[in-house]
């Protein structure tokens, strides 16, 4: 098998680590399957599509809607290589996941409008598939419900999208939760690489980065624990055997 690609643009060391295991237990991969690319501080491997079965992106503490001038240059670098990635990843028709910092830099290269109108704190939503969602191909191979639970955390997201992109599943707060352009290019706005422990890990790494109110973490955390959020981390598993070649 060609191996996949995951994609990180996280700079601690910690939770890139956690992130990356997180990708190969609930894609299924080895540890030879999936290459990691650490965007923020290296460029891209020189890699085609004749070399890969296809490329995740998973989140980040970055935001494309930031103003350049208030960008790191650990940003400003990683985001030039995504794009030079996702010209590439167009233009080669390489399959493609990206959660959370996934839309937003999916969405950008492809012309839609990233704000922070539709951005939503910490916590468990309700994600339902619209129609167009139910018949595609990567949600009916993980078996994803009309509606599940998906968890969020965000600061910026899809105000609109250009026409040739289809709306796969939506939220109440957050229209766009998942969209598609071409026939195997995809993009989340929740996270499939997340379960409940991994993130409140997550959120004890980032208490301070605005995504909540620490003051009310334990009592947020409190409230992911109630939750059940099983199905999402389908489309991972879903995703690395639909696109195995």
């Amino acid at each position: 098998m060609k191996p996949f690609v995951q994609i990180a643009t996280r700079p601690e060391d910690d939770v890139a680590l956690t992130e990356r295991s997180a990708v190969l237990d609930f894609t299924g991969l080895a540890e030879d399957e999936l290459l990691w690319a650490r965007l923020d501080r290296d460029p891209f491997p020189a890699l085609g599509a004749e070399d890969i079965s296809g490329i995740i992106l998973c989140g980040s503490p970055f935001t494309v809607s930031d103003p350049a001038d208030g960008k790191t240059a650990a940003q400003a670098r990683a985001e030039a290589e995504i794009f030079r990635v996702l010209d590439q990843v167009i233009a080669e028709d390489i399959p493609f996941l990206g959660a959370c910092y996934g839309i937003g830099t999916l969405g950008t290269h492809q012309g839609a409008r990233i704000d922070r109108v539709n951005g939503e704190p910490l916590g468990a939503v309700q994600v339902t598939l619209t129609e167009a969602g139910r018949q595609d191909p990567l949600i009916r191979e993980a078996s994803l419900p009309g509606t599940f639970t998906g968890l969020v955390g965000h600061k910026e997201a899809v105000n609109t999208l250009p026409e040739h992109a289809t709306v796969l599943a939506t939220g109440s707060s957050s229209p766009v939760q998942m969209f598609r352009v071409g026939t195997r290019q995809y993009a989340t706005q929740f996270h499939p690489e997340l379960d409940i422990p991994s993130i409140i890990e997550r959120a004890r790494a980032y208490r301070d980065h605005g995504y909540f109110s620490p003051d009310e973490m334990e009592d947020v955390f409190a409230a992911l624990r109630g939750e059940s959020a099983d199905h999402p981390p389908r489309l991972l598993r879903a995703f690395a055997t639909l696109f195995a070649r």
